[in-house]
């Protein structure tokens, strides 16, 4: 996933049976590529490109100090179009030989031998890999990609909105946030009844599950090698109930909507917290993405607390590499891999207000600064089910109608995990 757009699933099909078949893609020796062409081909999304191109020439410029005989050929790509094109190419010879992929989008391409194996211990601080990311990457004891960078959602505020209303600081407890919402609510929304203390729309569907993780709760759980759905069981359905009712007390707007325009939302001025990433602040105030420019510098975040009194766990996005199965370059693939996550990188990603790929890294993210909260709230972060039918779970929408059900009021939250669940295992385990 993209700290710029929220993680996307693949679902794969008979382009991909194939590739249970290949064979190991040796790589031949270091310094020389198998196929002899002198040429490495590696598909990095436009995120690279866009936020941080010197951590890309410097890799490759390192990279070629010491294999001086091999081109690498970086190809941008975009989110929306990366997978349906992998896909294509998957099924035939002529594949790259590093791709970027969404760490909710792992699952599928690891079950179905896309990805060749990979070596952890030859990674820079593969110990402390961030384990929402590290997870996504391995399977029966192998690991199949590398973590690239993170994302972490956190609390966005209207500074200005907070002074206005008597708040002297960003809220560190969860009774601090409601205190701070109170006063929100009771200044701006009594003027303005379609002012939002919190926004929070109903479709949203990673931030409710950040408080059914909070609970104690689970979206799905595997036993005896079978998946199974975990929206009814009495922690999670705390954590729902616990959503609703800040959503209740707070939010006003469409319940039947998610948060893809959420920045564009919180232009209009009706807004005076959101749940997201730290880039949708600076989008808030960007003409580009649909924001108001006037709204630069009144944004500031913080770490959102949970009801239990620790922080809410975030979903964690972010990026992860993997060497194709069917790459003739496997081993020089895996050494530019090496090179471009390795803790000199990961400084040129912290100096882009991105997140490290580890845990030592995040205590680098400087604490005042508005990744400062990402990097606080990235140790409790989690991943969607590593399941393999996990794709067709996020394709079929159960998640967003469930929550959409409980929003509107349409199901108690109870009748509502129960019916999520039965879509769920319907589905879960599909390859």
């Amino acid at each position: 996933m993209s700290l710029r757009l929220p993680c996307r699933s693949v679902v794969l099909g008979a382009l991909l049976l194939a590739l249970t078949a290949c064979g190991s893609g040796d790589g031949g020796t270091p310094g020389r590529p198998a196929d002899g062409d002198g040429r490495l081909t590696v598909w990095l999304t436009v995120d690279a490109r866009e936020s941080w191109p010197d951590m890309v020439a410097a890799a490759n410029r390192r990279f070629a100090e010491t294999h001086p005989g091999v081109r690498v050929d970086v190809r941008y790509q975009q989110w929306t179009t990366k997978n349906q094109k992998l896909d294509a190419v998957l099924a035939g010879q002529n594949v790259p030989d590093v791709v970027e992929m969404g760490n909710s989008e792992t699952t599928n391409y690891i079950v179905n031998d896309a990805f060749a194996p990979l070596e952890p211990e030859t990674f820079d601080r593969s110990g402390q890999w961030l384990p929402a990311l590290a997870d996504a990457c391995r399977l029966d004891g192998r690991t199949y990609c590398v973590p690239y960078y993170a994302g972490a959602r956190v609390g966005v505020y209207r500074t200005d909105y907070f002074q206005g209303a008597g708040v002297t600081r960003a809220p560190r407890t969860y009774p601090e946030l409601i205190s701070a919402l109170d006063r929100l609510k009771a200044h701006y929304g009594g003027e303005d009844p379609g002012f939002s203390a919190l926004y929070l729309p109903g479709r949203y569907w990673s931030a409710a599950m950040g408080f059914v993780k909070d609970a104690g709760g689970e979206i799905a759980v595997e036993k005896d090698g079978r998946w199974h759905g975990a929206l009814s069981s009495p922690k999670s359905v705390a954590g729902l109930t616990a959503w609703k009712k800040l959503m209740d007390a707070y939010y006003v707007g469409d319940r039947a909507k998610d948060n893809g325009d959420q920045p564009a939302v919180v232009a209009q001025g009706k807004v005076g917290v959101f749940y997201g990433n730290t880039w949708e602040a600076e989008a808030a105030a960007d003409a580009r993405s649909g924001g108001d420019p006037r709204l630069k510098d009144k944004f500031a975040t913080f770490a959102f607390p949970g009801p239990s009194g620790e922080l809410l766990p975030p979903f964690l996005g972010g990026s992860t590499l993997a060497v194709p199965a069917k790459s003739r370059n496997q081993r020089l693939a895996a050494e530019w891999i090496r090179i471009f996550t390795d803790r000199e990188s990961q400084k040129r990603l912290i100096a882009a207000n991105t997140l490290p790929n580890n845990t030592v890294q995040l205590a680098d993210v400087a604490a005042g600064g508005i990744n400062g909260p990402a990097a606080q709230a990235a140790a409790r972060g989690w991943v969607t089910p590593l399941a393999p039918g996990w794709a067709s779970v996020e394709k079929s929408n159960i998640l967003p109608e469930a929550l959409e059900r409980i929003a509107t009021g349409k199901a108690s939250v109870e009748d509502a995990a129960r019916e999520a669940d039965r879509r769920t295992d319907a589905v879960i385990n599909e390859r």
